[in-house]
């Protein structure tokens, strides 16, 4: 790819806009600040710079441009980062190769749910299928919606997909492995038979498992879901992610259900931003990934008592995130594929229209089976709710919450004030600073110019004339193409900069650490020469350590004495350097 349109895609689109888009920021100074999605961040820790068109995480480290943030948040190769972000901006890019770099380590498995899935989808639009298609019919599953969601039907036959993996060469252990077929002492089986097969995908949108639901009263369980495997961890997948996210993104809205059914449900109304976890306890790893998706999140679970835990653990885990949800409860104890069903698109979409705030389902959830006219019960009550409002940090939302219980308790609203602020924990805002304690004076110097490098053309001129030798090996190789770059392009850019960085291992790495060094950014040449000077006695100390040790070896006593004599000099420039 032509750097020219790199960089021309790099300069049509702005840093904080297609964070922003994934992220939410806040302004701080010049810059702005958001929970990173690259580790497990409760607080804001990711700074993005508007000027220099970066970002930088100062808890994991996480540095880079706009290229960098697309290939890391949506685990894209360069060329599939460079067509998003040329979609972006407008600009139509020929010839893009945009297939993606990741080497799958498990290409075997992910081969035999494309069979699989091939196999499924046959059957079901055979003869043997008519059955399956009337039932899924009935259901309000529309050809269109089967077509969508890949739905296929397993058929009686016990070894029907075994013999077809084998027919194509997949070894007997990676079938096992798949989930999909098991060994017994008859030989080789498959898992599913006689079953509507509904695709299970990560978060590409590869298939990596089934939920196999009866459809003709057959068998006792309703549903067969595909065990774990080294492909397939419900607690990491969301159901549905990979058609939802841009949808999410969009409408800024994403709508967590509990099961699968619910979001086909939720599709055939034309409510496309919802995702499933998959009937499981919601875990960090999902609350990472609705963190890419959008800012506000809609919890939408079964209606029932279980739906309610369900939701209240899920609100307690994403406000550990910083997330504050809202909720959406239905009637009758109605999950969303039943109230949809029995009451139509438009009342659903009128219940996604119109959420609760987490409290007014707490004050709902918490006051469930208690008396309140008993003072033993509405004191837990109170207690409890106090407990849950140290947990948001909305002070509109606990205010309007604590009249609420002050009316329903008939307790003083500054009692209820007091209470809450003498338990609630002043969170301490810690500075974030790089710990530097480790770093000598010499690596120091080097850092600290190739600093001023990144930010200034003068100090590239000071480098180039004065520096002939970075006693660091990857300070040398950084410097050295700090110093290319400018001689290539008449400027230094740190966005771009880290683009031509992109083929050179460790360099993203060692522009990350210096940049968090978070220097002033004004600098004096006395200053900068203060840096050169350190290292130059380094490497004068090193060159004298050097020659000391090859005299030592040296059996020519002419070339002991020529050895010396350059210690000497070397010694001479030091002591002279000493005094300057």
């Amino acid at each position: 790819m032509d750097n020219d349109v790199v960089n021309e895609i790099r300069k049509n689109v702005d840093i904080v806009d297609v964070i922003s888009k994934y992220v939410p920021l806040v302004a701080r100074g010049k810059n702005f600040f958001g929970v990173c999605p690259f580790h497990d961040d409760h607080s804001p820790s990711m700074s993005v710079s508007k000027d220099k068109q970066i970002y930088k995480c100062f808890s994991c480290g996480a540095t880079g441009n706009v290229f960098n943030f697309i290939q890391d948040y949506e685990n894209v190769s360069f060329p599939e980062a460079l067509k998003i972000l040329a979609d972006m901006a407008g600009i139509s890019v020929k010839g893009l190769d945009v297939k993606s770099s990741k080497r799958d380590v498990h290409k075997s498995l992910y081969d035999i749910y494309d069979v699989s899935s091939k196999l499924y989808i046959n059957n079901l639009n055979t003869n043997y299928g008519l059955g399956a298609k009337e039932y899924l019919h009935k259901r309000g599953i529309t050809d269109e919606l089967i077509r969508e969601f890949q739905i296929g039907l397993s058929l009686k036959e016990k070894d029907l997909l075994t013999r077809l993996l084998v027919k194509k060469g997949f070894s007997n252990k990676d079938m096992v492995d798949s989930g999909l077929i098991v060994k017994s002492d008859y030989g080789y089986s498959d898992i599913y038979s006689n079953r509507i097969m509904f695709p299970l995908y990560d978060v590409s949108g590869k298939i990596v498992g089934y939920s196999g639901r009866i459809y003709n009263g057959e068998d006792t369980s309703k549903y067969i879901n595909t065990r774990e495997t080294a492909i397939f961890k419900k607690g990491e997948i969301l159901y549905n992610y990979h058609r939802a996210k841009e949808s999410c993104r969009k409408k800024n809205v994403v709508i967590i259900t509990e099961g699968f059914m619910d979001v086909i449900r939720c599709y055939s109304v034309g409510v496309t931003n919802v995702v499933a976890a998959m009937g499981t306890a919601f875990t960090k790893e999902h609350v990472m990934l609705i963190r890419k998706l959008a800012r506000d999140v809609i919890l939408c679970f079964d209606g029932d008592k279980a739906g309610a835990h369900a939701t209240f653990s899920c609100i307690n885990l994403l406000l550990e995130y910083n997330i504050t949800p809202k909720v959406v409860r239905l009637e009758e104890n109605l999950d969303p594929d039943e109230y949809i069903l029995k009451y139509g698109k438009d009342k659903f979409i009128e219940k996604i229209d119109n959420p609760i705030n987490i409290m007014d389902f707490k004050l709902s959830y918490l006051k469930a089976n208690k008396d309140l006219t008993s003072s033993v019960d509405m004191s837990s009550y109170v207690n409890s709710v106090i407990d849950e409002l140290k947990k948001i940090d909305d002070d509109i939302l606990r205010e309007i919450s604590l009249k609420k219980i002050s009316e329903e308790s008939k307790l003083d609203i500054n009692f209820l004030r007091d209470k809450l602020d003498s338990s609630t924990e002043v969170k301490e805002i810690k500075p974030i600073i790089v710990k530097n304690d480790s770093i000598d004076r010499y690596d120091k110097a080097q850092m600290n110019l190739i600093y001023y490098m990144l930010n200034n053309d003068e100090v590239v001129h000071m480098y180039d004339s004065s520096v002939n030798y970075m006693p660091n090996d990857v300070y040398r190789k950084l410097a050295t193409y700090i110093s290319c770059f400018y001689k290539e392009n008449g400027f230094v850019n740190v966005s771009d900069l880290m683009t031509y960085l992109s083929n050179y291992d460790g360099m993203r790495e060692a522009v990350s650490k210096i940049i968090g060094l978070n220097l002033k950014d004004e600098y004096t040449k006395s200053e900068i020469n203060d840096y050169i000077f350190v290292i130059k006695d380094y490497n004068i100390k090193n060159e004298i350590s050097r020659l000391e040790v090859e005299m030592r070896n040296e059996t020519s006593n002419e070339k002991k004495i020529g050895i010396a004599q350059r210690i000497v000099e070397l010694k001479k420039m030091e002591q002279e350097r000493s005094y300057d």
